[in-house]
């Protein structure tokens, strides 16, 4: 059993460095951009020619928050090749499976990352609009200067969650081919014939690297209350 753990740890751990650890950090950084411009879609206030946009965005929240993330990994690689429009996409959507798990998980994660972004904003107390809005600033320059700072800390605990979350989730490229943890674990239990051990291993990574994320949320918990607790102090 050891030697069988000792032959297939550095793989796994590079398999990790490889795809793993970049496809959970492009698509988290990502997912925050989408995330936040989402969230400011939503809260806006602009005119009735705003609404279509905001329904689009609505949709698109809909859509990813109600259908498994795994159905949503084979729709946009598997299922995107046959999307074919004559004179426009003869040949369908065709991606690399790296970029198809980027795509996906992105949006999956923008979709959730957007609630929690709204929430923070609205959470923040309407007194703080009205009180900026008496020193003659505009609504787009109360949410910059004062609004998404503390927005930004109060969303901190949900969004690094988020990103462990994420982590975990991308176990499930390697049902689209992306030689990730997971995947390698599956190939060299195919060899060797023991899945017990060889899925155990990955399972011991994945806890290990969340473990190391969870001490870093914490930290970050903490300092983004010690910030906020000054911003509102000082206000």
């Amino acid at each position: 059993m050891w030697e069988i753990i000792t032959t297939s740890l550095p793989q796994l751990i590079v398999a990790g460095i490889k795809y793993t650890v970049p496809l959970s950090l492009i698509s988290f950084a990502l997912g925050l951009i989408l995330a936040l411009i989402t969230a400011l879609v939503r809260i806006s206030q602009k005119g009735k020619e705003f609404k279509i946009i905001k329904g689009i965005f609505n949709f698109y929240v809909w859509l990813f928050r109600s259908t498994p993330l795994l159905v949503q990994l084979f729709i946009v690689y598997f299922g995107l090749p046959y999307l074919v429009i004559p004179g426009i996409l003869d040949e369908g959507i065709k991606l690399t499976p790296f970029v198809a798990g980027v795509i996906t998980f992105s949006l999956n994660t923008g979709a959730y990352a957007s609630e929690t972004i709204r929430a923070a904003i609205t959470s923040v107390p309407q007194g703080q609009w009205e009180a900026a809005s008496s020193i003659g600033m505009t609504r787009s320059q109360t949410l910059r200067r004062i609004i998404l700072p503390q927005a930004i800390y109060l969303s901190v605990p949900p969004l690094a969650n988020s990103f462990i979350s994420l982590v975990k989730d991308t176990s499930l490229a390697a049902t689209i081919t992306i030689v990730e943890m997971f995947e390698v674990s599956q190939q060299i239990a195919a060899e060797n014939y023991q899945p017990l051990i060889m899925y155990s291993l990955v399972a011991l990574i994945y806890a290990v690297f969340c473990s190391l994320l969870t001490i870093g949320q914490h930290y970050l918990e903490k300092h983004s209350h010690k910030h906020l607790t000054k911003t509102v102090g000082g206000a």
